[in-house]
């Protein structure tokens, strides 16, 4: 099993509980050089994003119906499930790793150590900054890159400008793939941008942004934090982007300040 070392779309730590990693199969192979030649769309990027969440849903432990983090999941985003001409599904993955992904094709999940640790307010900012993502076409790109590599083709198949059928294990290495793709510190603040203005449209508290990106700045301090492990990775410093929310949120007269923002020590989802 691999675990995450770096949130597709937001986060970079492990939190220490007793649950699964996500199951992700082994490291993508190199491509050839003459794959550039593909043309790849955004529904192309649709279909293999739809294929790699098949892959993960049934490798993964995904919580039932009845699940309190299902329950709390939908409770929080039911009414989200066409969001800004998006048609999007929401699962929770009952793993170790902090972390969340949308893709192309709508598929949002949600890891179960994310939900423990974030408040409601965070999570809607969270995942509004992962929708961001979906909209804004940046997955896009990391499918094309996984596609990619998952592929391994050779120099005949590579200079073809269509998308190649997959087989299973091929799937397992796009997913891997896909969730070890980074955005542009640009994507990452233009997603950051949505997630407050989804928040600020929906009349949620726009705080809980900020102080969701504080609670990850405590974590990249794992060397004080005897519950988690500090992993580095491409994302634009947690705290930065925390006072840009900041910065938004009193411009727009909303800004209430949440005092001291630390990390729970009990599980947030019951």
């Amino acid at each position: 099993m691999k675990k995450i070392t770096m949130g597709l779309l937001l986060f970079g730590a492990v939190y220490s509980i007793n649950a699964q990693k996500i199951n992700l199969g082994k490291a993508a192979g190199i491509v050839s050089n003459g794959a550039k030649a593909l043309t790849f769309t955004n529904d192309d990027a649709i279909k293999l994003s739809k294929e790699s969440v098949e892959w993960m849903d049934k490798n993964n432990p995904v919580a039932g119906p009845k699940d309190p983090y299902t329950v709390r999941l939908n409770k929080l985003f039911g009414k989200h499930k066409s969001q800004d001409g998006l048609n999007l599904n929401y699962k929770v993955y009952k793993v170790k790793d902090i972390n969340a992904f949308a893709c192309a094709d709508g598929s949002v999940r949600v890891f179960s150590s994310l939900m423990d640790i974030m408040t409601d307010n965070e999570l809607l900012a969270v995942i509004g900054h992962e929708i961001g993502h979906v909209k804004n076409q940046d997955t896009k790109d990391a499918m094309k890159s996984a596609y990619l590599k998952a592929a391994a083709l050779d120099a005949a198949s590579s200079a073809s400008s269509a998308v190649a059928t997959l087989n299973d294990s091929q799937v397992g290495k796009m997913a891997n793939a896909f969730l070890d793709a980074s955005h542009s510190k640009k994507q990452e603040s233009e997603a950051d941008t949505y997630s407050y203005n989804f928040m600020k449209a929906n009349k949620y508290d726009v705080v809980g942004a900020y102080t969701a990106f504080k609670k990850l700045g405590l974590l990249s301090e794992g060397s004080t934090q005897t519950n988690f492990e500090k992993m580095f990775n491409s994302h634009p410093d947690s705290n930065k982007r925390a006072e840009a929310i900041k910065k938004k949120a009193e411009k727009d007269g909303l800004w209430k300040d949440p005092g001291t923002v630390s990390l729970p020590t009990a599980k947030l989802t019951k």
